[in-house]
């Protein structure tokens, strides 16, 4: 197997990854649903004797044509990167998706980007995908390309799960209600987000419980509670505690704080990334601090407890390096 390769254009692609069979999509979240696109993708790619390769867009096309941008992102172009080098596929596609990007004409997205650039051997996606101008590029349009011009083209719906389809916006809607467990079933792994480590006001260190800060965008609608955490400093995994809100103090875009167990380093601008495990409890206001720390002293021996139970969903969960192989 090459090594895995992360493109932000196709202006030259590397010899090893052209003519692969390609599976385009938004992909946010990379769920179980997603899954079953990559799985036959990797099936195709192997009868075939071609790299597998994911083509995506960031920002997402939605955010482009909000006012502002509105969607609680599940995966970033980075976590994309990082799910699908895990996944043992060949590489990742990440085009820049704006208004210009938007005005591609759909015959010109197939010539340009998966004949001229790619040279794709097949094409995989989801039944609800559309691209180019006035979203003309339907799964009926690319199967008629393919013909066309000499490449397999696949639709396949995504699983379903009991009355509703796996979807993004079920597992943002769990996310923002807190509900880790239904979110982690949906997605087949424990969901992580991450970034670089920020000074924040200092006042976890004061009460014993010095936290490593991340910013959270606008639209952040994780329901602000405690949770039990998972994190990854580079090769080094730590359990913790986490919380995001801070009711009794300044509540505005507040930052998403980890207090990593049996640990003093310094890591300020390092990148951590942190994987939620379970759900302590929501945000709460105490009559002081004194009752703040015993409520934190609680919390951290719920997530220890809970992180000494916790079990992978899944291989994928594994490869991602949150737990034990």
């Amino acid at each position: 197997m090459t090594d895995f390769l992360r493109l932000s254009n196709l202006d030259t692609v590397p010899a090893s990854l052209r003519g692969a069979y390609v599976a385009i999509g938004n992909f946010d979240g990379f769920h179980r649903g997603h899954q079953s696109v990559f799985d036959l993708l990797r099936r195709r790619a192997a009868e075939a004797g071609v790299p597998a390769i994911l083509l995506t867009f960031e920002p997402h096309p939605r955010d482009v044509f909000a006012p502002s941008p509105f969607m609680y992102r599940l995966t970033d172009g980075n976590a994309k990167a990082r799910l699908a080098e895990a996944l043992d596929l060949d590489g990742i596609v990440i085009l820049n998706f704006d208004r210009a990007f938007s005005q591609i004409e759909a015959e010109d997205f197939v010539s340009r980007f998966l004949v001229d650039a790619l040279a794709v051997t097949g094409v995989i996606v989801g039944a609800d995908f559309h691209f180019g101008r006035q979203r003309r590029g339907t799964p009926t349009f690319l199967t008629a390309a393919g013909e066309a011009h000499g490449f397999a083209v696949e639709v396949i719906d995504l699983l379903d799960e009991g009355s509703e389809v796996i979807s993004s916006s079920r597992i943002r809607a769990a996310l923002s209600e807190g509900d880790i467990a239904a979110a982690n079933r949906l997605l087949g792994y424990h969901w992580f987000m991450e970034g670089c480590v920020v000074k924040g006001d200092q006042r976890g260190r004061e009460l014993g419980y010095p936290t490593a800060n991340t910013v959270t965008h606008d639209n952040f609608q994780l329901a602000q509670g405690v949770y039990a955490v998972r994190a990854r400093l580079g090769d080094r995994v730590f359990d913790g505690v986490a919380a995001y809100g801070k009711p009794m103090f300044n509540n505005q875009r507040p930052p998403f704080e980890t207090h990593l167990f049996d640990f003093s380093e310094d890591i300020y601008g390092q990148t951590i990334v942190v994987c939620l495990v379970d759900h302590i409890r929501g945000q709460e206001v105490f009559s002081g601090l004194d009752e703040l720390i015993t409520a934190m002293n609680r919390d951290s021996d719920k997530a220890r407890a809970a992180l000494a139970a916790a079990k992978p969903l899944s291989e994928l969960d594994t490869r991602l390096g949150f737990f034990p192989s």
